[in-house]
């Protein structure tokens, strides 16, 4: 394994990467969305962000394929009708473990393939910002990018002989950092950023312009409500 302070021998950021993705069961997803969504909503709304951000992903002209890290049989089906792999979550010991383990499953059988962790709740993702943060990272062995708020992180990345060695969680961007993480510095990728966890967050990423499918479980979901 390449250590951190090593450079990347390959820097071309043509590359094909491998996305790995981890959704936790749908109905305990979201719960920080309860001020602007129902329990009834709330599992739509994260299944609408995966798709989006799934959708988005494998429309990057860099990304090969996606992995998605789940064990809701309902999403499963939903995200590989898409196009994404689905990978049992195996370990059930947490976020941090699922991406370990998606990884180690992408590496199974593509061995020299660049990896890279991504939230599934990036409703806004747009799939040109998220080819420059690969291509940004494709210089690094291991690389991340923080989220909007500048605490949390949205994307970590391992090149080919790299470990992900993931650390996601509350502050996170600090925790990748002191792992030597090399951090992105980019303008211009705000959708690779603005994930969702509030209704605050919500309103953001809604003004940043959605995917079809959460734009319509949100138009759904408040006509609801509002009825």
């Amino acid at each position: 394994m390449r250590m951190d302070g090593e450079l990347a021998t390959n820097t071309d950021s043509t590359y094909g990467w491998s996305l790995v993705v981890p959704l936790k069961p749908l109905l305990l997803a979201k719960s920080r969305l309860a001020e602007a969504a129902d329990d009834i909503l709330r599992p739509h709304l994260a299944l609408a962000f995966a798709q989006d951000t799934v959708a988005a992903a494998l429309a990057c002209t860099v990304v090969r394929d996606v992995a998605v890290v789940t064990d809701d049989p309902a999403a499963g089906a939903e995200l590989a009708a898409l196009g994404a792999r689905i990978v049992p979550d195996t370990p059930a010991a947490g976020l941090n473990a699922a991406l370990a383990h998606g990884a180690d499953a992408v590496r199974a059988l593509r061995p020299d393939r660049a990896v890279a962790a991504l939230n599934a709740d990036l409703p806004a993702l747009r799939p040109a910002e998220l080819a420059r943060v690969l291509a940004r990272a494709s210089a690094f062995p291991r690389a991340f990018l923080a989220d909007a708020a500048g605490i949390g992180t949205t994307f970590l990345s391992a090149a080919p002989g790299t470990e992900l060695r993931p650390a996601f969680g509350g502050r996170s961007r600090r925790r990748h950092l002191a792992s030597g993480a090399a951090e992105i510095l980019l303008d211009g990728v705000d959708s690779v950023r603005q994930d969702v966890d509030t209704g605050d967050d919500l309103a953001v990423a809604l003004a940043l312009g959605v995917g079809p499918r959460t734009a319509e479980r949100w138009a759904a979901g408040t006509h609801a409500l509002d009825g």
